[in-house]
């Protein structure tokens, strides 16, 4: 029989004609020029200091004062830190309502270069810590957003910034027609590597080094990173403060909760690998635990350095680093997964173009759940000190480029096509948004300052310290 029953058609996937139309459909449900509306900074409810007070809970309180510090270094330092911030601003705004994977932390220092299994330099979103799925244009608008603030610190034409955002925009819709086109398997394991960077814009000396850095960083790591022998001819990480340490205020607390959970923390992860990686892994024993300071938004989350050895000579390095709740979920629904460290396992699974062989996830004591990976390898990020109007430029191409391969991966290429649609009132309203927003984190921060200065954002007033 030929003919279908109405259960089985039912069952079939829409077409792409129909998936491009329910997109073009979301566009009466939320219209494009909706998405240039931003918050001002004095709306009622809106109080970032009580936010960042609020933020504070859980992470190790002796480290609550650094995660301050960091984000009253400049307009972009509290920017990184303050993705919950700005996703509370975002649930209350318009949205487009066409779901993908999110990074849900999408600024442009969380994309950079990593190698592959196959040891290939690719060039991606490197930050899940807030993944979950979630409106496509919550990421857009605030890596948008991240372009104009840094347009500004870096002293810019205010136009540049505005330029950066429409190239941006512009690379993730043209390549977002384009994935939605092609074959399906290939569209899945398309990579962005540094060779197709390099075309994109100007092949210049510039980038040529930064990808040399990426590919040197592996060989290196052994060198800077493990070069003191303990007890017994084991290998020490060595100190390397305020980075990477042993013992300094609260670690000797924390490293000692940690190291006693360690046996059933390390079976955990091992059971969280694929059944060939928990081979790799085995051929290598632990050696050392650090405690590592991590970025801006991750301060005073519990984050460890475990060093493995093979044959007494291989280092393997990975971080441990504590999962919460993303800031997300308060918006867009809890996770599907009970473990954040899954839950951001998943999504970087999901989103990047070839995953860490590493990656896993994996319990703790008191709790605490956390997500492990390799340490730099052969990873490298731009310094955007050292940028110039037209790599700004260039490289927001390449963001957008790289966030559309990764939404096109985690959602469907036509639907989301289909509200972009080809005219620029999408790229018009993220200018729009970018630049008012960029005044409202401006503002924000300012009022950190001042509530720095005047003592009113202490730590938090009860720290759990036994837990």
């Amino acid at each position: 029989m030929n003919d279908k029953t109405e259960a089985d058609k039912a069952k079939m996937r829409p077409t792409p004609a129909e998936r491009k139309a329910a997109g073009q459909a979301q566009r009466k449900a939320c219209e494009r020029d909706w998405l240039s509306r931003a918050p001002r900074p004095d709306d009622d409810g809106r109080d970032p200091v009580a936010w960042l007070r609020a933020s504070n809970r859980g992470r190790v309180p002796e480290l609550v004062p650094l995660r301050h510090g960091r984000m009253r270094q400049d307009p972009f330092a509290f920017y990184r830190g303050a993705a919950g911030l700005m996703a509370n601003d975002l649930a209350a705004l318009p949205h487009s309502g066409v779901m993908t994977q999110l990074c849900g932390d999408a600024h442009l220092s969380n994309f950079g270069f990593f190698a592959s299994p196959e040891r290939a330099l690719l060039f991606d979103v490197t930050d899940f810590d807030e993944t979950l799925p979630g409106p496509f244009d919550w990421d857009l608008r605030r890596l948008a957003t991240s372009f104009v603030i840094v347009a500004r610190e870096l002293g810019f034409r205010a136009r540049t910034g505005s330029d950066a955002v429409g190239e941006l925009t512009e690379a993730y819709r043209d390549h977002m027609r384009r994935f939605a086109r092609m074959d399906t398997l290939e569209a899945w394991y398309w990579r962005l590597s540094s060779q197709t960077l390099l075309k994109l814009g100007s092949e210049d000396q510039g980038e040529l080094a930064l990808i040399r850095k990426a590919r040197r960083n592996t060989a290196r790591m052994f060198a800077k990173e493990a070069t003191e022998k303990g007890a017994g001819d084991r290998l020490m990480i060595r100190d390397e403060p305020p980075f990477v340490y042993h013992d300094a205020k609260a670690t000797r607390r924390e490293i000692r909760r940690f190291r006693e959970g360690l046996p059933a923390f390390m079976a955990q992860y091992r059971a969280s690998l694929t059944p060939e990686r928990r081979v790799l892994l085995d051929r290598y024993e632990l050696h050392d635990v650090a405690v590592l300071t991590p970025g801006v938004g991750s301060v005073g989350r519990r984050v460890f350095l475990l060093l493995l050895v093979a044959d007494r000579r291989h280092p393997l390095f990975l971080q441990c680093k504590e999962a919460s709740a993303s800031v997300l979920e308060t918006h867009l629904g809890g996770s599907t997964t009970a473990h954040p460290g899954q839950r951001i396992v998943d999504g970087q699974r999901l989103m990047q173009a070839a995953g860490d062989i590493f990656l896993g996830w994996a319990g703790a004591p008191g709790g605490r759940t956390y997500y492990v990976r390799q340490l730099r390898d052969m990873k490298a990020s731009y310094k955007l000190e050292e940028f110039s109007p037209s790599d700004l430029r260039e490289y927001a191409q390449a963001c957008g480029y790289g966030l559309a391969r990764g939404h096109a991966k985690g959602g469907d290429a036509w639907t989301l096509s289909g509200y972009l649609g080809r005219s620029t009132k999408f790229e018009s309203s993220l200018v729009e948004f970018s630049q008012a927003y960029a005044e409202v984190n401006h503002a924000d921060w300012q009022r950190l300052c001042r509530a720095v200065e005047n003592g009113t954002l202490k730590a938090i007033d009860d720290p759990d310290d036994d837990a």
